[in-house]
């Protein structure tokens, strides 16, 4: 058995859910937050569990720690609709629970954009600390790229969680909108302003990291799609901070 208790946040991801849950099919138990889906979502969760719980959106951050609320094991596991656990990952978790060395774990991530992995571009490995001891971990209150702070040790798992994100430009897109929104909206809870330097030099920056330095221009067409995909989403978070200062 895959002795961690999983958990998941869903809204209408019933073309990727199904997929997840089999990666996770012999978990200790499977929690699933659901924010009154109108697809099958809710249908094919409760094929692998029968802990499917409606809750409405309260934020990535909130709705997550709920999920961790509900689940019952002393490990947990936050896997998202568009991840895959793989075996390799999971024996690697397993191996882990047993020596108990740390509090939480990095897993690396191999993101997919259209159909390919993104070796590069600031995209590998993209650690991420999703394996924790329930007592020892929460989420950070945030509104957007929402994390888990450890009270404790952490270490870093080698085998990979298979994300496919971004299964094209339109979806980039139609999530950029929704992500732009709620990173000026942290923005503003920081600093509250966003000025001339905020709108023209941190795009440009965000294109030369991402294409340049972190050598997105190895990835081909794709790198470069993502290098000016970002560095949009860099300015549309800025202009939407400055748009919505006060007496504007």
């Amino acid at each position: 058995m895959f002795s961690v208790s999983v958990v998941m946040v869903t809204k209408n991801e019933e073309i990727n859910i199904e997929d997840a849950l089999k990666s996770v099919s012999d978990a200790q138990e499977i929690i699933v937050v659901d924010s009154f889906s109108t697809d099958k979502t809710v249908e094919i969760c409760r094929k692998y569990t029968e802990k499917v719980y409606q809750q409405e959106w309260q934020g990535f951050s909130r709705q997550k720690q709920t999920a961790v609320d509900y689940s019952a094991g002393p490990w947990v596991f936050i896997l998202d609709a568009d991840e895959r656990v793989t075996p390799e990952l999971k024996s690697e978790i397993i191996k882990n629970i047993e020596e108990s060395s740390h509090d939480g774990y990095y897993v690396p991530r191999e993101n997919y954009f259209i159909g390919k992995w993104i070796k590069h571009s600031g995209w590998w490995p993209d650690n991420t600390l999703r394996l924790f001891k329930k007592d020892k971990g929460h989420l950070e209150p945030r509104e957007v790229h929402e994390k888990v702070v450890i009270e404790g040790t952490s270490g870093y798992l080698e085998n990979p969680l298979k994300h496919y994100t971004y299964r094209s430009v339109s979806d980039f897109v139609e999530r950029m909108e929704r992500y732009s929104t709620l990173a000026a909206k942290e923005i503003r809870k920081k600093s509250g302003r966003a000025g001339l330097t905020a709108l023209t030099v941190r795009p440009a920056a965000t294109f030369l990291k991402m294409y340049v330095l972190r050598r997105g221009f190895i990835d081909g067409i794709r790198g470069l799609m993502l290098a000016i995909l970002y560095s949009f989403y860099t300015f549309l978070k800025y202009a939407k901070t400055w748009e919505n200062e006060e007496g504007r």
